[in-house]
């Protein structure tokens, strides 16, 4: 199933108009790929091996672009079960840091797991995030752990 749905949000400066763009991953690729590549692959070293997955085929996408199209932030959402959602590569580029896009990347993404009537929303946090998905109503699960040479931890989110 291809869609994409776009929600329009603007800044008190009009040039810093954005817009996330949600759809399967055909239509998502190309601007997801810009970002994650920036963001894990360049700045953050993990390997491309590690970066791309099956699970890109079988995610909702989010893209946060620009007023002229260019991504600047992303994540995704998965179904690992019926009622939990996964987000996971949630991603804003450097230069985009500290404007709320990421954010407006999870409650996008939490608000389509409401919609489709998941009772929890899960992720793996990057230590140095968990401070942020704190903000956002996750909760610490689990010891910390490693995945691709980062400490990671465990976070839910109940929706119920």
């Amino acid at each position: 199933m291809l869609h994409v749905r776009s929600v329009m949000h603007s800044d008190r400066d009009a040039r810093a108009m954005t817009y996330i763009e949600i759809g399967d991953w055909p239509l998502m690729q190309n601007a997801a790929q810009v970002v994650r590549t920036a963001v894990f692959v360049q700045e953050q070293g993990i390997s491309p091996e590690d970066e791309w997955d099956a699970d890109d085929a079988i995610s909702l996408h989010a893209v946060l672009l620009d007023i002229n199209g260019a991504p600047l932030g992303n994540a995704r959402l998965l179904q690992p079960t019926a009622n939990v959602a996964k987000v996971g590569r949630m991603a804003v580029l450097k230069e985009a840091r500290g404007r709320g896009y990421g954010a407006r990347l999870l409650q996008a993404l939490v608000l389509e797991a409401r919609r489709r009537g998941n009772k929890e929303v899960r992720l793996s946090a990057q230590r140095s995030a968990e401070g942020f998905y704190k903000a956002y109503g996750f909760s610490i699960v689990g010891e910390p752990f490693d995945e691709v040479g980062l400490p990671h931890v465990e976070m839910r989110l109940a929706l119920v």
